[in-house]
Parts: structure tokens; sequence; C-alpha cells
């Protein structure tokens, strides 16, 4: 007798979008009281004005679960209707059990299924790929994509070549099935000869038997020129593999890693000036996997973005790795 297959839905789509920004702010100023810069070659350089940074009882399971909750309401839906947790974060200091474990419980899903996945600045993009295949596949309805950073923990203070860069928060999205297509197939791969460019400077072992923290570290030239070659022809690609002219996009979204990289690409894709350009850069800094989400709920917020538009998103990051999608936007 032969097995019988996994069915779903023909589509998948982002139903809701959620964001959880953490409420300390640290604008420039007080940045040039850790490393020796300042405000305007901070700006010149990266387009940040101030980013965000977890205060004390938040944490990045509080950021997640605000996200969440927020995405699942929008959605229109509750917490035992979801069925898959997908959480990306390279700041969750647990090696196991998982974040997407305690989220699933504290959502309270009927023991949806839950995984964490380390694909840094590209891992929200790593999860609605994953979460379209579930939606489709028949493995799952409703899925929850989160992500979530606390950077600020595992960043040298000392180090002027990255501590202005990173900051802390949480986006969720909740993806389910659709009647209509709404995600493009995700282009999505890594560079491994390039693992060393982002890194963690020791194992957390190590740093421990030290007394030191394990913060990360990054080749900024290295990753410039990858995401202002690389990247920006990843992208495009992404709109082949959607069938989607840059005339016919609506939102660009890039992981907000800097504003100058995003100038890059904007100048490779030659999109038309009606294209509206995430910047969440300037006021939230570089938040890691839940960058996306983020840009994604602010432009939504403030009407530079409107459900129903079509948005190119892409994310790029430690590993090294990459992945994007066009989505329709809820």
């Amino acid at each position: 007798m032969p097995l019988s297959p996994s069915t779903g839905a023909q589509y998948a789509r982002i139903l809701g979008i959620g964001a959880a920004i953490p409420s300390r702010v640290v604008d420039n100023e007080e940045m040039c009281t850790y490393i020796d810069s300042s405000d305007e070659w901070i700006q010149q350089r990266t387009g940040i004005v101030e980013r965000r940074w977890v205060a004390e009882g938040e944490t990045v399971e509080s950021l997640s679960l605000d996200a969440a909750r927020q995405a699942i309401d929008r959605a229109g839906l509750a917490g035992a209707d979801i069925d898959a947790v997908i959480v990306s974060t390279v700041s969750h200091m647990l090696q196991t059990p998982s974040l997407a474990a305690h989220i699933a419980a504290e959502l309270g899903t009927d023991g949806a299924a839950a995984y964490d996945i380390s694909a840094a600045c590209a891992g929200f993009c790593y999860g609605l790929a994953q979460a379209d295949a579930l939606v489709r596949s028949g493995a799952a309805t409703h899925v929850v994509v989160i992500g979530a950073e606390t950077l600020s923990r595992i960043t040298d203070l000392s180090d002027r070549s990255t501590a202005f860069l990173f900051a802390d928060g949480a986006g969720a999205a909740v993806v389910g099935p659709s009647d209509t297509p709404a995600m493009g197939p995700v282009v999505w791969g890594s560079d491994g000869d390039q693992y060393d460019v982002i890194n963690m400077t020791k194992p957390w072992p190590e740093a421990l038997q030290a007394g030191e923290n394990s913060n990360i570290f990054m080749e900024g030239r290295a990753v410039f020129r990858w995401a202002t070659g690389f990247i920006a022809s990843a992208a495009q690609e992404c709109l082949d593999a959607a069938g989607v002219t840059a005339e016919e996009l609506d939102v660009f979204i890039p992981h907000q890693a800097n504003n100058r990289i995003t100038d890059s690409m904007l100048r490779h894709l030659t999109l038309p000036d009606t294209v509206k350009v995430a910047r969440t850069i300037k006021h939230y800094g570089n938040n890691s996997a839940a960058s996306i989400p983020i840009a994604i709920d602010a432009m939504l917020a403030s009407g530079e973005a409107k459900s129903g538009d079509l948005a190119l998103i892409i994310g790029f990051g430690a590993g090294l790795v990459y992945a994007g999608q066009v989505v329709q936007l809820p």
C-alpha cells in the first residue's frame, strides 16, 4: 500500500507582522563615550543616529513574545492556531533547549513544532522560506517566524569598528495559506570560504574559562565588498525568480546593515523613484535577524508601505549566508 503524501495549501502568504523595540535609546553622543569616534563619522559611515538596546527586564525572550503576540493578533488568530514556531537568533545564550520551544509554550500553542535557526542577519528570510514550504506541504497551517536579537550583550564596546553598529529588537511574521501567490521563491545560499569574516572572538567555553565574554567581530571591508557586489546581484535574482520587474515593485527592504550598502544595492538594481526604501537603521541600528520584520512593521505603521504592496526583502550576514524573496505585505 503506497504512503499517503503530505498536502497543503497551494500558496502561502504573510498574514500579520509584529515588532518589539527595546526602550533604551543610545544615541551617537553616548556611543562616543565608549569609543573614539564622532556623531558625524558614524552617520557618514552607516547612517545611524541612534540605536536601541535592551533595558532592565527586557530580554531576547520578552522581545520575541511581544513581537509574536502582535503578529498573531494582527493575523486575526490565537496562540492555539499556531502549528510551528521558528526563531532566528544568534543571541539566545543557551545552546539547548531552543528559544522557540519556550516561545511556543508561552504563546499558548497546542504543542507546536518549534526550533531555532542560526542564519544571522539572513535568518528572518530563511525562516520565511521554511514557513512557506511548511504551509504548502501541509506540515503546518500557521507558522510564526521570529527574528530576535540582543546583540548589545555580545558587543565589545571598546571595538571602534563594530560597537556603534549593533542593536537589539525583535520582529515576527505569521505565515499561512493563501488563495493567490503572495510569496516568491527564495533565493538563498552561503559563501563558507568567508566563514571567518564575521565571527565570535572565542568559543564560549574558552571565554568563560578565561573570565571573558565572547563578542562579535567583523572585517567590515570584506563584508562591504561582498554585500555591494554579490548580494546586489542576488537581489536581482529574487526579482527574476518571482517574475517581477523593478517597475512592478513597491517597496525594497534590505537587511539594515549600513546605508552605504543599501545605496550601492539601489544603484545596481536601478529601481524607480516610486519604490520606497527601508532606512530604519537610522534610529534602530543593525538588529541582525530582527531588522527586516522591524522595517516592514515600521513602514506599514508610517504609511510608507501599505497592505498588498510587493516588497523585495533580502538579508545577509555571518556565515557568510544570504536569503531573499519578493513578498506581498499583509
